[in-house]
């Protein structure tokens, strides 16, 4: 088929969401297309695999290997972005933590004008995607295709973590995704049976039989076709082979990365930066690419006095062990996620809800990315700012659809994100000093022992700061004229095209953003469907 009623262009989160509920009935017909390939790779399914997937120095062919702008206030340096190129998107090769984040982040969205956006209109959403092994309740699904467990690799080194965490005059929660979202806790995780359970072995895997869907891999979408201002379809290359494909309605889902590149690329953005490339303006939409948020992500980690870390699989024998457990068995520690545990904290009295997070994990890892793990054993606190101020931008580097986007997330743009990681920074190291985690603590690798001075703590900040690969917000959701999409995903000023996935977020939620996006791409299946009725009885 060449002509479809819907054309998903990108099978990431959101993308197999689409896929699944819109091909749902056999009389629609629909297009799913993935710049990547299949999700075949045993390092995908085996969720400690993701150390190889991830760094930089691998270049796995999963992976966009994206880079930002050199940094002006992080030392000039480039950033390392890895994103998902690869059915299932970047839920085939992220964390595997499922959190929603918090309730107010919701309310405020609909606060700037995202009306039926609030808590209450989402929480549906994230009850239908989940089946969680908690079983059904007012906060949980128990038979939606996104699996999520409670089951953590055992460490005394995370019960100590927990325990220091109620040392330091933190709470503690049972369930971040439930009543009580503020303290520290284990994480849930998108994992089944020990191995990683993605939007597409949820979505996609289940229902690749349809006749009425079509899914296409290494594909590389050039533009979204147009008549005037109505999208008509895509123009793609398969095999070097140029093709078009068209569709009554074309829903973008490449990301926060790629959404607003591929509109860009199709005429619709900044009218100054398009002719800047020599691409026809049919849309002057200021803010595509705009409005772009992220975690900027701090590290403080110690070494560890007993030989109980991930650090054990620094050796050839000991990953053979591990990898045979997890093939075998799917047991061991390459059947659970790096980051078993985490908090949510307050930097300061009297806010609505935390402003930080910590992601625990007991490994001592290299700065910047880097996959190399040593034999030295440690653990580790990454520590991000939930609500930062600053803003940056995606931008093209040319009209070349093969070209990797300009990324200038701006980090610490606004003084007052600083002044929230240092404070979180000395929040972290506070907890690492508590009784608990005595029988375990070693030297502090970072910031360092006697590193305690604000400008010297600020110094590391800018040479060791990273993300924590939660970017939103470039194909902003709003009300008002200069909003990208309108609050039913629609694009503004161009017809049949809609985008679906992370970028359309207005402000970033509180927490990973894999599950807010799958329950965003949830509720758009339902407007779409709903304005199909519309459009059919009009």
């Amino acid at each position: 088929m060449s002509e479809y009623d819907y054309i998903v262009v990108g099978a990431g989160s959101a993308g197999c969401v689409l896929a699944n509920r819109l091909s749902a009935n056999p009389g629609t017909r629909v297009l799913l297309v993935e710049a990547g390939g299949k999700d075949s790779s045993f390092l995908i399914h085996m969720p400690g695999g993701l150390s190889k997937i991830i760094p930089p120095e691998n270049e796995h062919a999963t992976n966009w290997c994206f880079w930002t702008e050199p940094q002006k206030h992080l030392d000039g340096r480039r950033l390392y972005w890895p994103r998902g190129r690869v059915i299932g998107g970047s839920s085939s090769i992220n964390g595997m933590v499922y959190i929603r984040g918090h309730a107010s982040d919701y309310d405020r969205w609909a606060q700037m004008g995202c009306t039926g956006w609030s808590w209450d209109d989402i929480l549906p959403y994230f009850r239908r995607s989940e089946t969680s092994e908690r079983g059904a309740d007012d906060y949980h699904g128990g038979d939606g295709p996104l699996h999520t467990g409670r089951r953590s690799q055992p460490s005394p080194l995370v019960d100590a973590f927990i325990k220091a965490a109620a040392e330091a005059g933190h709470p503690v929660t049972d369930d971040f995704n439930g009543a009580q979202f503020e303290g520290a806790g284990r994480y849930d995780s998108t994992i089944k049976d020990g191995e990683r359970w993605s939007a597409a072995k949820g979505y996609l895997k289940p229902i690749l039989d349809r006749p009425n869907l079509d899914v296409l891999t290494d594909v590389l979408v050039e533009r979204v076709t147009l008549s005037g201002r109505q999208a008509t379809g895509i123009a793609y290359l398969k095999n070097g082979k140029a093709e078009t494909a068209t569709a009554r309605e074309t829903i973008v889902c490449g990301g926060a990365v790629n959404s607003p590149q591929l509109l860009m690329l199709s005429g619709i953005g900044p009218a100054a930066h398009l002719a800047e490339h020599g691409i026809a303006v049919v849309h002057d939409a200021p803010d595509v690419g705009g409005n772009l948020q992220d975690h900027l992500d701090m590290l403080v980690q110690w070494t560890c006095t007993q030989p109980i870390t991930l650090n054990k699989n620094a050796g050839f024998h000991n990953k053979l062990l591990a990898l045979g457990n997890w093939v075998l068995r799917r047991d061991g520690s390459g059947a659970y996620m790096p980051t078993p545990a985490g908090a949510f904290l307050s930097t300061r009295p009297g806010l609505a809800a935390p402003d930080i997070q910590i992601h625990f994990m007991p490994v001592l890892g290299e700065p910047h990315g880097r996959g190399t793990l040593g034999h030295q054993h440690g653990y580790a606190m990454h520590m991000c700012q939930l609500r930062p101020e600053s803003r940056g931008t995606i931008r093209l580097q040319s009209a070349d659809p093969t070209a990797h986007p300009a990324i200038d997330p701006n980090y610490l743009s606004a003084p007052g994100d600083l002044e929230t990681l240092l404070a979180g920074i000395e929040i972290a190291r506070n907890i690492g000093r508590m009784p608990a985690l005595a029988p375990f603590r070693g030297k502090e690798v970072w910031p360092g022992e006697g590193v305690t001075a604000r400008e010297d703590i600020v110094t590391a900040l800018k040479a060791w700061g990273e993300t924590i690969y939660h970017p939103i917000g470039t194909c902003r959701m709003g009300a008002d004229e200069r909003a990208v999409v309108d609050t039913r995903l629609a694009v503004r000023g161009v017809s049949g095209l809609r985008v679906v996935d992370a970028s359309v977020m207005p402000a970033l939620i509180s927490g990973n953003t894999n599950a807010p996006t799958i329950a965003i791409a949830e509720k758009a299946a339902d407007m779409i469907l709903a304005d199909a009725r519309q459009a059919l009885a009009a």
